[in-house]
């Protein structure tokens, strides 16, 4: 059984000339312990699909599927209360830009002990207790002492961890991971992508995994769905993507890695597509 199964969404947002459909009929299925990436350039709609799941999105959005399951559980049809026992603690997600995430006005081990007492019925003193083993387990160093920071006194790789301790610290199902090493050095961008795989192997989590970059959808991939204006392209075990991409925006995706340019110019998308007659 799917641990998320997703049929025909669709997301729209009022506007004043009328509703804009952000996200157009997308299906979405991941199995547990599986790595599913989606990509897709900026407006693509992944961000939202996910937000939509998550119940995130504004009054402006209307969201309909024809299935939304969780673990077998029909989302669409439960009350606040009963999703909200979810949402944060099955299901949980690491959102861009760490810095802007976090609470500029709280220690950072406030704000963990805090979704630990709300989500798992903490005490006090076990919540930061179980913070501190959780800080550690993220790699922040001196993590009794990173606790009275503020997110502004830590690096935006530190910001990070923070935000994955916080979205592993209930031991989730299905882990959302939302272009989690933008604006993050090469570097730093290995380490939180090889820390995300090995809690993903350790807990056993789904881990969806948002990015525009087809060298990391590369590295930490199972399956991939590729989409483009609010639409599924494509989707194919990872090997399969990369060795022979069906639909030419695919194709513009992958002629976009550096290491793939050819000649003076990289075909854009417009050109995938006029040469497949679309």
């Amino acid at each position: 059984m799917a641990l998320l199964k997703i049929r025909n969404l669709t997301v729209s947002f009022a506007t004043s000339t009328g509703p804009f459909k952000a996200v157009d009929g997308i299906d979405v299925d991941i199995e547990p312990s599986e790595v599913l990436a989606i990509v897709g350039e900026s407006g693509s709609g992944k961000s939202v699909s996910m937000l939509a799941v998550m119940g995130l999105l504004p009054d402006t959005a209307t969201v309909t599927a024809d299935v939304m399951e969780f673990d077998g559980r029909d989302m669409l049809s439960m009350s606040g209360a009963e999703r909200r026992r979810i949402i944060g603690r099955e299901i949980t997600m690491i959102f861009q830009e760490p810095i802007a995430s976090l609470n500029p006005s709280f220690t950072v081990g406030f704000q963990i002990e805090e979704v630990l007492r709300i989500n798992a019925g903490m005490s006090k003193a076990a919540a930061r207790a179980r913070a501190i083993e959780l800080f550690d387990a993220v790699g922040i160093p001196e993590p009794a002492e990173k606790m009275r920071s503020y997110p502004h006194q830590l690096s935006g790789g530190q910001c990070q961890r923070v935000m994955i301790a916080i979205a592993i610290a209930t031991n989730p199902r299905l882990l959302i991971a939302d272009e989690p090493t933008t604006a993050l050095d090469v570097t730093i961008q290995k380490q939180i992508l090889d820390l995300l795989l090995d809690l993903q192997e350790t807990h056993g989590m789904g881990l969806i995994l948002i990015t525009h970059d087809m060298g990391v959808v590369a590295e930490t991939a199972d399956r991939v769905v590729v989409q483009f204006k609010g639409q599924k392209m494509e989707e194919a075990d990872v090997l399969s993507l990369f060795e022979a991409p069906q639909h030419p925006y695919t194709r513009a995706l992958l002629s976009a890695l550096p290491e793939l340019a050819t000649g003076d110019r990289l075909p854009t998308v417009s050109d995938y597509f006029a040469e497949a007659g679309q």
